[in-house]
């Protein structure tokens, strides 16, 4: 049973009990799994200062990494090895976390990118009981990360995509490197249908919704250059579930009503289910605008096409609607008066509009390259291709150029 309101109070760290049980879920990792586990297994011996354990949850790997994680769970004390017959690291954590008799749940990827020094300061808020989930972040300010620019520019997106969508407040939702408390997750974990990469960002968005309390450790993070993520698969399957999580919450589906009234603290104001007001308000008025944006770029696409050339006029029309569109939106849609801060937001915008570009210029030069498409053939593709920057477009608005005034709109929204 969920503690009521406000009652969250430290964790026993003293007798038997396990403070920390680590989860760390593999499929197919015989050749790093001994190496990690026992570079864990040493931090933990050596740092931290109650009963731990470190769980290895092999997702029905085909190798020899079964084979590999029954010996370690053989020889080195408090580690164990869970088998289960499907693939899934959202399958693995709900299964060994429920089965877990642990205060507070842990998982960190087998690659160990995180550096383990961050373990201390992630689980501290949850044994003390200030906070109830805790989450390693690569774009927290003062965190150090090593990786391609690919991935840098994939995780900035996705997470920006999820301020503009599900309006969330965590900075970073997929770093492998993150806890909880298991009071917490025995009423939380039901309600996470995702098994694969979503779990992550589901569990934390009804973290929030529920009024939990969520801390962001900067970690020091290293990207493994070995990965064998499906990044296009991946993705898929996260805007699969961003759709299905935000129909869940505004149908009343998840209950985040009574997820609420089961685990949030006072002190913490929570969200309401569904889309905020402030959002809904901000997306008609985000329509107005984009409409006339649109068919003032169509005519002046129109007007320029025939003596520029198509890529040209698509340019200089965009540019144009792109100014203007910015600031319609800074004004009308976001509600962000004066000069002050214009410059900036007039540059940002800019990067926006270097999106749509690239969106735009490429359609027409795969339309271009597969035919000779004709003057409707090639306005209703640049459409297409509009409709889709105008998503992308609110989306970077909202969540990177006038975030701040997004939030403060909502928040007078609630308090109304």
């Amino acid at each position: 049973m969920p503690l009521p309101i406000g009652t969250r109070g430290p964790v026993s760290t003293t007798g038997l009990a396990t403070v920390l049980d680590v989860v760390v879920p593999v499929h197919n990792e015989e050749r790093d799994l001994e190496t990690c586990v026992r570079r864990l297994h040493a931090y933990l011996d050596t740092h931290f200062p109650y009963r731990f354990r470190v769980t290895i949850a092999d997702n029905a790997s085909t190798d020899g990494t079964w084979a590999a994680a029954e010996a370690l769970a053989a020889e080195l004390p408090g580690v164990r090895a869970v088998r289960l017959a499907q693939k899934g690291r959202g399958r693995a954590l709900h299964t060994t976390w429920l089965g877990s008799d642990a205060e507070v749940l842990a998982y960190m990827d087998v690659d160990l990118s995180t550096d383990l020094a961050a373990l201390s300061p992630l689980v501290a808020p949850l044994i003390s009981g200030h906070s109830d989930v805790a989450i390693g972040s690569r774009l927290a300010r003062g965190a150090r990360v090593v990786r391609g620019p690919k991935r840098e520019l994939i995780s900035r997106a996705y997470n920006l995509l999820l301020r503009g969508t599900l309006a969330v407040r965590f900075s970073d939702a997929q770093c492998g490197f993150k806890a909880i408390r298991a009071d917490v997750a025995r009423t939380l974990l039901p309600h996470v249908a995702d098994t694969g990469w979503f779990f992550d960002t589901e569990l934390l968005v009804l973290a929030q919704r529920a009024g939990l309390r969520i801390h962001e450790v900067p970690v020091d993070w290293v990207d493994d250059p070995d990965s064998r993520v499906d990044i296009v698969a991946t993705a898929l399957a996260d805007l699969r579930g961003i759709a299905r999580l935000g129909r869940g919450m505004a149908t009343g589906v998840i209950p985040i009503a009574r997820l609420r009234g089961q685990l949030a603290r006072g002190a913490i104001s929570a969200d309401p289910p569904g889309v905020p007001v402030g959002m809904l308000r901000q997306l008609v008025r985000f329509a107005a605008v984009g409409v006339i944006s649109t068919l003032a770029y169509l005519l002046l696409f129109v007007g320029l096409r025939g003596q520029i050339g198509p890529q040209a006029a698509n340019l200089v029309a965009l540019l144009v609607t792109a100014v203007a569109n910015t600031a319609a939106n800074r004004r009308l849609t976001f509600g962000v008066r004066g000069p002050e801060g214009a410059g900036r937001h007039q540059l940002q915008g800019m990067v926006v509009f270097l999106l749509g570009l690239g969106l735009t210029s490429g359609t027409l030069a795969l339309l271009h390259g597969m035919t000779a498409p004709g003057r409707l053939v090639e306005l209703a593709a640049l459409v297409g291709a509009n409709l889709l920057a105008t998503v992308l477009r609110f989306l970077l608005l909202r969540g990177w150029v006038f975030r701040s005034a997004a939030e403060s709109t909502e928040s007078t929204v609630e308090a109304r």
